[in-house]
């Protein structure tokens, strides 16, 4: 059985809807021992193929190091840091850092002369219901999430995925390798089945917020 890309269509929306991104193996295992999610398989085309449907790509500074995010995408990036730690191929115009408003401010004076575009709320943490507001003054309705665990479990904890795009790599990996998601504080948000298709061995399944 093939993959129907046409599965994956976002949904009409009036606000910013967010989708994220990730393989994981059969007991968990986020990436494999060397801390990439490239060697557990999946689909490149169906990857290449959600970010081609998206406004805008949302990931965290540390995956963008670890898996050599580079400015030549051609779907904007927005990189989540707190502490501004953003890789040096990535300080350019047409990168937006998200960030808090307590961010280093000899971090934050960087990145605006390197003509990084900055969006910054909350204090300590990042208020996401004012990012995604600012995310739709720009027209970035259809958000990917590509990771890595900790932006995820943080969009989880403050109730902000509406969809979980899961590849399961038919592999058992053990190891320290961390969940697709964590946070400081355990939450239950209920997901439905949109879709759960086997390509050969590979599992590609589809899950919206039970409240969406």
């Amino acid at each position: 059985m093939s993959l129907d890309v046409s599965l994956y269509a976002f949904p009409e929306v009036e606000r910013p809807w967010v989708r994220t991104n990730f393989v994981t193996t059969l007991d968990g295992a986020a990436h494999d021992s060397d801390g990439v999610t490239q060697s557990l398989g999946g689909d490149t085309e169906l990857f290449a193929h959600l970010r081609s449907l998206a406004d805008v790509i949302l990931v965290g500074a540390g995956t963008t190091r670890i898996e050599r995010y580079g400015p030549d995408e051609t779907t904007p990036i927005a990189v989540v840091s707190r502490r501004l730690d953003i890789p040096d191929r990535l300080r350019r115009p047409g990168i937006t850092v998200v960030t808090t408003s307590d961010a280093p401010e000899n971090e934050l004076d960087a990145l605006l002369t390197a003509g990084v575009e900055v969006i910054a709320h909350g204090s300590g943490e990042i208020d996401w219901a004012d990012v995604l507001t600012a995310f739709a003054a720009r027209g970035w309705m259809k958000v990917n999430c590509e990771g890595g665990p900790t932006l995820h479990g943080d969009l989880i904890a403050h109730d902000m995925v509406d969809e979980l795009c899961l590849t399961i790599a038919p592999v058992l990996a053990a190891g320290q390798a961390p969940r697709i998601a964590h946070s400081q504080l355990p939450v239950v948000v209920g997901m439905t089945l949109a879709h759960a298709v086997p390509v050969g061995d590979v599992l590609f399944t589809r899950w919206v917020r039970a409240a969406a």
